[in-house]
C-alpha cells in the first residue's frame, strides 16, 4: 500500500526512524490485533496500538463501565458510564485516530467463539484479570499459530511476556522450542489463593506501565523489530521501581507444548 499524504504527517516520527520507516508503518497499517478485555491493561494498549496506526482492532469484552473502573481504565470517560466497554473504547479510539477500524465484539471469550475470533487476527493481545481466560487464550493462540502477548497484575506488581510457541516461521520450521503459558504457569492456583484486583487493590498507573509495554511489544513483533519477549518473564515492581528478567524455556512436560502434549484440544475448556 502507498501511504497518503495525511499519513505521512499523521506518523511522520515513526517514518523517520530507520527501522520502521514506510515498511514498517504500512505493516502497521495492514495488521488486525485482536485485545481482549477493554480494562485496566487493554486500555493503553488500545490507544498506542491506535495512535500507531494498527489498522484493524479488535476489541473482546462483555462488561460495562463502571465507576471503579475509571481509575486506571484511561480509554473509558465518566460520560460512558453503564455503556458497553467495547462502544466506549471505539467511540475513544476513533477521536484519536478515525483511520482505524474496530471490531466490536461484545461478549465473553469462551471455548465457544475463541477459535474463529483468534483465526480472524494476526496477533493476540491478553488483558484479562482471570486465570480461566488466560488459559484458554494460551492454549487457543497455541494451536491457531497466534503470537500472544499477555501481562497480569496485582496491587503494585506487573508482569508481562510474549508466547509463540506454535507461530511458523517463513521457512516453516516454527518457534517450538520457545515456551507458551502453561510452560511457567502450569496450573492455575485453587480458587482464592490469588486475589482479584477488586479485592486486593491495583495502583491505576502500574497498569499503565505493564500496558504501554504490551502495546510496544506489540509494535515490535507485528514489524519484527528487536527482541522479541518470549522466552522471558518481565517483572516489575512499581514501589523498587525496579524491573527484573526472568528466562523461560519451555518445558517439555508441558501439557500443551511438551514432547508428549496431552492437551490436544481446547475440550479441556469446555464446561
Amino acid at each position: 500500500m502507498d501511504l497518503s499524504e495525511a499519513q505521512f504527517h499523521r506518523y511522520a516520527r515513526h517514518l523517520i526512524m530507520d527501522e520502521v520507516g514506510d515498511e514498517g508503518q504500512e505493516k502497521l497499517l495492514t495488521s488486525r490485533v485482536l485485545v481482549i478485555g477493554a480494562g485496566g491493561l487493554g486500555s493503553p494498549v488500545l490507544l498506542y496500538l491506535a495512535a500507531a496506526g494498527v489498522g484493524t482492532l479488535g476489541i473482546i469484552d462483555d462488561d460495562t463501565v463502571d465507576i471503579t473502573n475509571l481509575q486506571r481504565q484511561i480509554v473509558h470517560e465518566t460520560a460512558a458510564l453503564e455503556r458497553a466497554k467495547v462502544d466506549s473504547a471505539a467511540e475513544t479510539i476513533a477521536r484519536i485516530n478515525p483511520e482505524i477500524n474496530v471490531e466490536r465484539h461484545n461478549e465473553r471469550l469462551t471455548v465457544n467463539n475463541v477459535e474463529s475470533l483468534f483465526q480472524s487476527y494476526d496477533l493476540i493481545v491478553d488483558g484479562s484479570d482471570n486465570f480461566a481466560t488466560r488459559y484458554l487464550a494460551n492454549d487457543a493462540a497455541y494451536f491457531a499459530g497466534k503470537p500472544l502477548v499477555s501481562g497480569s497484575l496485582l496491587r503494585f506488581e506487573g508482569q508481562i511476556s510474549t508466547f509463540r510457541g506454535g507461530v511458523k516461521t517463513h521457512d516453516d520450521r516454527g518457534h517450538g522450542d520457545e515456551p507458551c503459558y502453561r510452560c511457567i504457569f502450569a496450573e492455575a492456583p485453587p480458587p482464592g489463593m490469588v486475589p482479584r484486583c477488586e479485592e486486593a487493590g491495583i495502583l491505576g498507573a502500574v497498569a499503565g506501565v505493564i500496558g504501554t509495554l504490551q502495546a510496544t511489544e506489540v509494535l515490535k513483533e507485528l514489524m519484527g523489530l528487536g527482541d522479541s519477549l518470549s522466552g522471558t518473564l518481565l517483572m516489575y515492581d512499581a514501589l523498587s521501581t525496579s524491573f527484573r528478567k526472568i528466562k523461560v524455556k519451555r518445558n517439555a512436560k508441558c501439557a500443551l507444548c511438551g514432547d508428549e502434549p496431552t492437551i490436544q484440544d481446547l475440550s479441556i475448556h469446555a464446561s
